[in-house]
C-alpha cells in the first residue's frame, strides 16, 4: 500500500512537473509571439517609410518655393511662416490624423471611403442598402443592433434623402480629391526634386528638367505592377536616408544661422503676423498649406499596413524630421530673405549638395508611391461597391489583402502624371492646384470624422465641439486662401474632379435605373413554376450558375432566356454576387445557400466586402458553391422533412448535373431610351452605356472558362 501511495505521490509530482512545464512553454510561446509581434511591428514601421509618408517627408521641397511671398519678409515675418508649418504640422498631423483619424478604420481599412462606408452599414444608408445584406447573417444582426441604439443625428439621415445625397456627394468628391493628388503628388515632387540641376548649371533649360521628370516617373509607374510590398522593401532605404538627412542639415543650418528659432513654436508669433500682414499674409497660406501633404494618403494607405506600424513610424521619425527641416530651411530664409523661390537647395550647405541632390531626386520618386498606392485602395474600395465601372484589380500580396494593383488606373495616372508636368511645367501652378486638393480632402475627412464621433463613437458632445471647431475653422481657413488661386492653376483638380464625379454619377444613375427595372420586373418563384409546367420546356443535362442582381425574386432575363430557349438546366443555381459594407466577410458566411421550392432549382448568395478577394479559380468556384449546396442538402437546412433516399437522390443529381457539364448564364442587357424618355435620361442612360461597354465583365472576377460562359442579350425599356 505505501509504495502504491509513493508511486501516486510521484505521479501527481510528475504530472505538477508536467503541467507547470507546460505552462511555462505556453508562456515563453506567448512572449515569443508577442516580441515577433513587435518585431513586426517594427518591420512594417520601416515599410511605411518607402510608401505611406513619402508625400509627407518630401514636402519642404516644394513648400517655400510655393509661397506667395511678401515683398520684403523680415525675421518676423518668417518666424511666423515656422509657426504656422509647425502647428499645421502637429494639430492635423499628430493630432487629427495619427491620433484620431487611424482609429476609425473600417476593419483595417482607412481612407474618405472607408469613413463613408462604416457610416452607411451603421445608419442603413447609402447605395448597397441594409437589403443587400444576408438575412441571416450575422452582418445584418449586428446592424440591427446599432440601429435600435441609433442617435439623433442616424435617424436624421436615414430619413432625410437630401441628407444621403449630400453625404454621398461630400464622400465622392473626397475620393475624387485624393485621386486628384495621387496625379499632383508625383508631379511636383518629381519636379522639385530635378529642378535642383538648375542651380549648379544653369546652362540646364526648364524643358530638359520637364522631360527628365516625366521619364523618372513613367519608370515608377512600370514598377506598380511588382505590388507595394516589393516597392516599399526597394524604397524604405532611400526614405530613410532622406528622413535622417534632412534634420541634419536642419540641425547645421540653425546653429549656424539662426539658434533661436524654436522660440516661434510659440503660437504668438501666427497672431502677430496675421496682424502684421493682413491679407497678405492670409494669402500665403496657399502655400504652407502643402507641409501637410501627403496626411491623407497617411489614413488611406491604412490597409497596406496598420495603425501600429504607421503611429510608430511618424511620431519617432516622420515629425521630427519635419519639424528640424522646416527649422533649418527658415533659419537660413532669416538670414538670406530673398532665396525663398530656392528655399530647398539653397539652404544645402556645398559641401555635401550633390549627395543632398540624388537623396531628394530619389525621395521624390519615392515620395509618389504614397498617393499612387492609396488611388489604388481607393478605386478598388469604390468598384466593389459598384460606385465605379468595373477595372482589373490584381492583389500583389498573398498576406495582405489590402495591396492591390489596377493595371488601368496605372496606366491612366502615368498618362495624367505627364500632362500635367509637359503642360503645366511651372512648379508654382502645380502647387496652388495641390493646395486646393490637400485643403479640401482634410476638411471633407474632418466631416465625415465628425460624423463617426457622433453616430458611431458616441464621443461626447463637448469633445467633438472642440474637434470640430478647431479642424473645421483651421482648414476652412486654408481652403478660403488656396480657392483664390484657382485662376493659376487651382482650377487643375477641379477638372479631374468634375470628370472622375461625372464617371463616377453615370455609372450609379446606370445602375440604379436598371436595379428599379429588375426589381419592377422581377419573375417570382410561382411564375417560374409555371414556366417549367409548360410542356415544351425541357429540362436538358447539365449545371447552370444563372447570375442575378436582386434576391428576393429573379431576373427578367430569366424569363426572356426560357421563353426563347425553351429549356433550363437539371440543376440551376441562382447566384447572386453580393458585395456587403464591410471589408471583410467571414469565411463560414461567405455562401449562403436556399432551396427555392422547386426540383433542382436553388439560390446562392456569395458574400465579398470590399477587401476581399474575388479572384478565384472558376472550378474552385463551383466546387466551394457545389460543397456548400451538398452540405445544405443533406442538414435538411430549410427545415423541411427529407427521407434519406430523396435525400440521396438529390446529392446525386447534382453530381450528374455536373458531370455533364457547368454553364455560367448572365443577362447582358442595355437600356432601350424611347422617345417618351426625358432629356437627361437619355443624356445619362447613354453615357452609362458606353462606360458599361467599355468596362470589364464581372464573371472574368471568377477566372470562369470561355467555353462555359453564355450572354443573354435584353433590352430594359428606360
Amino acid at each position: 500500500m505505501d509504495c502504491l501511495l509513493r508511486q501516486a505521490d510521484s505521479l501527481e509530482t510528475l504530472s505538477e512537473v508536467v503541467v507547470d512545464s507546460a505552462a511555462t512553454t505556453a508562456h515563453l510561446r506567448t512572449l515569443h509571439g508577442e516580441k515577433m509581434d513587435r518585431w513586426g511591428t517594427l518591420v512594417l514601421a520601416y515599410k511605411t517609410l518607402g510608401v505611406v509618408f513619402g508625400g509627407l517627408v518630401t514636402s519642404p521641397l516644394y513648400v517655400y518655393p510655393s509661397i506667395k511671398f511678401l515683398k520684403s519678409p523680415t525675421e518676423e515675418d518668417y518666424l511666423g511662416i515656422f509657426s504656422i508649418i509647425f502647428w499645421t504640422l502637429t494639430l492635423i498631423g499628430v493630432v487629427k490624423y495619427a491620433s484620431i483619424a487611424l482609429k476609425a478604420d473600417d476593419q483595417g481599412e482607412g481612407g474618405t471611403f472607408a469613413l463613408y462606408s462604416l457610416l452607411c452599414r451603421h445608419m442603413n444608408i447609402g447605395i448597397l442598402s441594409s437589403k443587400r445584406a444576408s438575412t441571416n447573417s450575422s452582418l445584418s444582426h449586428s446592424m440591427d443592433e446599432v440601429t435600435k441604439k441609433q442617435s439623433k443625428l442616424g435617424i436624421f439621415f436615414e430619413s432625410s434623402v437630401v441628407a444621403r445625397r449630400v453625404l454621398l456627394f461630400v464622400a465622392i468628391l473626397g475620393m475624387c480629391m485624393l485621386i486628384g493628388d495621387g496625379i499632383l503628388t508625383p508631379a511636383i515632387s518629381v519636379l522639385s526634386a530635378m529642378d535642383g540641376l538648375r542651380a549648379p548649371f544653369p546652362s540646364v533649360s526648364k524643358s530638359l528638367v520637364e522631360a527628365l521628370s516625366a521619364t523618372v516617373l513613367v519608370v515608377l509607374f512600370l514598377l506598380q505592377k511588382f505590388g507595394t510590398s516589393r516597392v516599399s522593401f526597394l524604397f524604405s532605404p532611400i526614405m530613410g536616408m532622406w528622413t535622417l538627412t534632412t534634420p541634419i542639415v536642419g540641425i547645421y543650418s540653425i546653429i549656424h544661422h539662426y539658434p533661436r528659432i524654436f522660440k516661434a513654436l510659440s503660437p504668438h508669433y501666427i497672431v502677430h503676423f496675421f496682424l502684421r500682414n493682413g491679407k497678405e499674409g492670409w494669402l500665403l497660406l496657399g502655400g504652407t498649406v502643402l507641409c501637410i501633404t501627403g496626411s491623407e494618403a497617411l489614413f488611406a494607405d491604412l490597409g497596406h499596413f496598420n495603425r501600429s506600424s504607421i503611429q510608430i513610424a511618424f511620431f519617432f521619425t516622420i515629425y521630427p524630421s519635419l519639424v528640424l527641416t522646416y527649422a533649418g530651411q527658415t533659419a537660413y530664409l532669416i538670414k538670406n530673405p530673398n532665396d525663398h523661390d530656392d528655399g530647398f537647395y539653397k539652404f544645402i550647405p556645398t559641401a555635401v549638395y550633390w549627395p543632398i541632390f540624388i537623396v531628394a531626386t530619389s525621395a521624390a520618386i519615392v515620395a509618389s508611391q504614397s498617393l499612387i498606392s492609396a488611388t489604388f485602395s481607393v478605386i478598388k474600395q469604390s468598384v466593389v461597391l459598384d460606385y465605379f465601372p468595373r477595372v482589373k484589380v490584381v492583389h500583389t500580396s498573398r498576406s495582405k489583402e489590402g495591396e492591390v494593383y489596377s493595371p488601368e488606373v496605372n496606366y491612366i495616372l502615368m498618362i495624367l502624371c505627364v500632362a500635367v508636368i509637359l503642360i503645366f511645367g511651372d512648379g508654382k501652378d502645380i502647387g496652388n492646384a495641390f493646395g486646393v486638393v490637400v485643403s479640401l480632402v482634410m476638411l471633407i475627412t474632418t466631416i465625415l470624422l465628425t460624423l463617426v464621433m457622433i453616430i458611431i463613437w458616441r464621443t461626447p458632445c463637448g469633445l467633438v465641439a472642440l474637434y470640430f471647431s478647431v479642424f473645421f475653422v483651421m482648414e476652412g481657413v486654408y481652403v478660403s486662401a488656396v480657392c483664390t488661386k484657382i485662376h493659376e492653376g487651382g482650377w487643375i483638380p477641379f477638372a479631374i474632379s468634375f470628370f472622375l464625379a461625372l464617371i463616377m454619377f453615370g455609372w450609379f444613375y446606370g445602375r440604379q435605373r436598371k436595379m428599379e427595372y429588375e426589381l419592377t420586373h422581377k419573375i417570382p418563384l410561382d411564375r417560374l413554376g409555371m414556366l417549367l409546367s409548360d410542356p415544351s420546356v425541357q429540362r436538358v443535362p447539365g449545371l447552370c450558375f444563372f447570375y442575378t442582381n436582386i434576391q428576393d425574386g429573379l431576373t427578367p432575363v430569366l424569363g426572356h432566356y426560357i421563353k426563347n430557349m425553351k429549356s433550363l438546366h437539371k440543376v440551376t443555381i441562382f447566384t447572386t454576387l453580393r458585395y456587403s459594407l464591410v471589408p471583410k466577410v467571414a469565411p463560414r458566411e461567405r455562401i449562403v445557400i436556399k432551396k427555392l421550392g422547386l426540383k433542382g432549382v436553388y439560390g446562392c448568395v456569395v458574400h465579398y466586402g470590399y477587401a476581399d478577394s474575388l479572384n478565384l479559380d472558376g472550378d474552385d468556384f463551383v466546387g466551394q458553391v457545389t460543397a456548400s449546396l451538398r452540405v445544405h442538402i443533406q442538414n435538411c437546412s430549410d427545415g423541411r422533412p427529407s427521407s434519406p433516399m430523396e435525400i440521396q437522390e438529390e446529392i446525386s443529381d447534382l453530381e450528374q448535373a455536373k458531370q455533364a457539364g457547368v454553364a455560367h448564364v448572365r443577362g447582358k442587357t442595355r437600356f432601350y431610351i424611347g422617345k417618351s424618355c426625358s432629356w437627361f435620361d437619355r443624356i445619362m442612360l447613354a453615357f452609362y452605356e458606353l462606360l458599361h461597354n467599355n468596362c470589364r465583365s464581372a464573371l472574368p472576377a471568377l477566372w470562369v472558362p470561355l467555353p462555359q460562359r453564355i450572354e443573354v442579350g435584353m433590352l430594359y425599356e428606360a
